[in-house]
């Protein structure tokens, strides 16, 4: 993962997908068997999309599935290069993932908590020999969702955390077009990735609105350059 990605998440088709790309974003997420929240899109139109968008931007499998086995068959039916994993997955679970499926690129969230920075710092150390990214994102208490939360979080924790990783960390959580230039100068992530937060009241996303995040993401990955 290069310095300064942007990735945007939750796409519903291969005409959104496009238009993703056609804005510069370098990484389109696939929210797919999600713990809370419904799919945006089904098996079948996510294979659309990956192969629709080959060798143009790199296509993630965002799951909270839990059983290597079924990650990696679901993967491969998509055609995702990465992997993006939620929930309480084990490392040696995903040691195993590595071994079912060497092909693909893994990386694993952590869900920010207030009061719970040591936590994930041990989780990170935990994770780093068996992944090949982070992200960071939020928690939100009402509804007990773990991402996709429309919610920014401590940045200073991802912060500490970027800071300590020895893998690439993406920041995600609440942001947009006004915050992610502010937000890349406080953590200083290898990348950036929104859901939410350019999208319209229909859910589907904003063309206007993604060119604003890609722009300002990148003008604030310059500055720190």
């Amino acid at each position: 993962m290069r310095r300064g990605a942007v990735q945007i998440a939750g796409v519903h088709d291969v005409e959104e997908a496009e238009l993703l790309v056609a804005c510069g974003v370098d990484f389109v997420g696939l929210p797919l068997r999600l713990k809370q929240n419904p799919d945006d899109c089904s098996d079948a139109e996510g294979a659309r999309i990956c192969e629709a968008l080959a060798g143009r931007a790199e296509t993630v499998l965002i799951t909270y599935l839990l059983d290597p086995g079924e990650i990696a068959g679901l993967a491969r039916r998509l055609g995702v290069g990465w992997v993006q994993l939620h929930g309480e997955i084990q490392p040696a679970a995903v040691v195993r993932l590595r071994e079912e499926a060497p092909e693909l690129a893994i990386a694993k969230s952590l869900i920010v908590r207030e009061g719970q920075a040591s936590r994930l710092e041990a989780a990170l150390d935990a994770y780093v020999p068996v992944v090949d990214a982070f992200l960071t994102d939020s928690f939100d208490p009402r509804t007990g969702a773990e991402g996709a939360t429309g919610h920014t979080h401590d940045w200073q924790v991802s912060r500490r955390l970027a800071e300590r990783s020895e893998r690439p960390l993406v920041l995600a959580g609440g942001l947009t077009p006004e915050n992610v230039g502010r937000a890349v100068a406080e953590v200083r992530p290898a990348a950036v990735d929104t859901h939410t937060g350019v999208e319209g009241p229909d859910g589907r996303k904003q063309a206007d609105r993604v060119r604003r995040f890609v722009a300002e993401a990148r003008k604030a990955f310059a500055a720190l350059d």
